[in-house]
């Protein structure tokens, strides 16, 4: 499956893979243009299942992750190539941001999973020392070790690197270079404040997007101002109401990313929704070849998320980060009542109520919903103290909670 063979011929392989898939194609008349989605139902009916062939492979690497609505853990399986491909695609995607600096060390601070289980060895096929942090351990531990081992690069989550920037005395102190970012939405406004927190530049931070079923999606290329989808995968974008549960469509430019991969075994990657929504998904020329891409991630829709299809992360961290330089963002809706709390902000009244008049005001899908009446409107909260035990009870924090 390492080169491009037409989705006619993908859609044979995958069925060969996984006889099910032919269930799913005769629903929709087996046409290469009309081949399934590959949707959270059809992968909790077919895929994440106790009873799945794939389980009984014992040349398989297992990767688990959050669970499914059925409050089933989720397996996602690597064959041997699968994970080869993952690896040197990843390392092909350092090589890229990281580029002929020569930098010796690194440190891995992540959570768990497969970006976690195998960065220690692209670090080390660059040459590099690296060190392995876990989101476990206390904030104050991380910083200790940050101090000590002073990585150049820091590959890290969004949400670990706030809680580290938030609890620091002086992160000048960890000598970071460069960081490289995965697991999250990182808006450009975070990323400036947390650059300026670390003493280096924006461009200095670099973006990558990947998954647990996919691997390693895409990068931001600073060259071009957008993300570039990495080697062996298609993508195309649906409206969210093509899915088929009930969602409301997207606004303008915003549509469902779907990934179709070439280099994939274990996995049923031809069409799989990711449920990320991104901007202006568009090909462009990227060192003379054409390649996939995208503006930004804005947000992720799910069956859990409500209000997901219309909320934007992305553009909330974006709009508050203008006003405020020294906080770590948490979203929370209760009922109809949307809830932005600003951890480690000392903020007064007017100052919360120029940030507030900003989401209202900037951002029009909010706008929209409290004057349609799905949001009875916008309080912003400060919170000068910090916990850093409620934010390690989550290692992805950049999301909408719901109580």
């Amino acid at each position: 499956m390492s080169e491009p063979a037409g989705r006619e011929a993908l859609a044979e392989r995958t069925a060969q893979h996984f006889p099910w898939y032919r269930q799913l194609q005769a629903r929709e008349g087996g046409a290469p243009r009309s081949l399934p989605l590959i949707t959270a139902p059809v992968l909790e009916a077919y895929y994440y299942t106790e009873d799945n062939p794939l389980a009984r492979g014992g040349d398989l690497y297992r990767y688990r992750t959050s669970g499914t609505s059925s409050g089933l853990r989720k397996t996602i399986y690597y064959s041997e190539r699968d994970e080869a491909d993952y690896l040197r695609i990843k390392l092909d995607v350092f090589r890229q941001i990281l580029g002929n600096a020569g930098y010796r060390t690194a440190a891995s601070d992540m959570g768990t999973g497969h970006a976690e289980a195998t960065a220690a060895s692209v670090f080390r096929s660059l040459g590099m020392e690296v060190h392995t942090l876990s989101f476990r351990e206390p904030i104050g531990r991380h910083i200790e070790e940050l101090k000590r081992i002073r990585p150049e690069v820091l590959y890290t989550m969004p949400s670990i690197l706030d809680r580290i920037l938030l609890a620091a005395d002086d992160p000048l102190a960890f000598g970071v270079r460069r960081v490289i970012l995965v697991g999250e939405i990182a808006a450009p406004g975070w990323i400036r404040h947390a650059a300026e927190k670390l003493g280096i530049g924006p461009d200095a931070v670099a973006d990558t997007y990947g998954s647990i079923e996919i691997g390693t999606i895409a990068y931001y290329d600073r060259r071009h101002g957008r993300y570039v989808l990495t080697e062996g995968l298609e993508a195309e974008g649906v409206g969210a109401e093509a899915l088929g549960e009930g969602y409301e469509p997207l606004p303008a430019g915003e549509q469902v990313l779907v990934l179709t991969s070439y280099v994939r075994e274990a996995f049923p990657a031809l069409r799989y929704v990711t449920y990320d929504v991104v901007r202006d998904l568009r090909p462009i020329v990227v060192d003379g070849e054409r390649r996939q891409s995208f503006r930004s991630i804005v947000k992720r829709i799910g069956p859990d998320l409500k209000h997901g299809e219309k909320i934007s992360i992305y553009d909330i961290e974006d709009a508050v980060y203008r006003h405020i330089r020294d906080a770590s963002v948490r979203v929370n809706v209760a009922g109809n009542a949307l809830r932005v709390h600003l951890h480690g902000a000392n903020a007064d009244q007017a100052l919360l109520g120029r940030v507030r008049e900003e989401l209202q005001d900037r951002i029009p899908e909010i706008g929209a919903m409290i004057r349609g009446g799905m949001l009875a409107g916008i309080e912003v909260v400060a919170e000068p103290g910090y916990d850093d035990e409620r934010s390690r009870g989550s290692v992805k924090n950049k999301k909408i909670f719901y109580t």
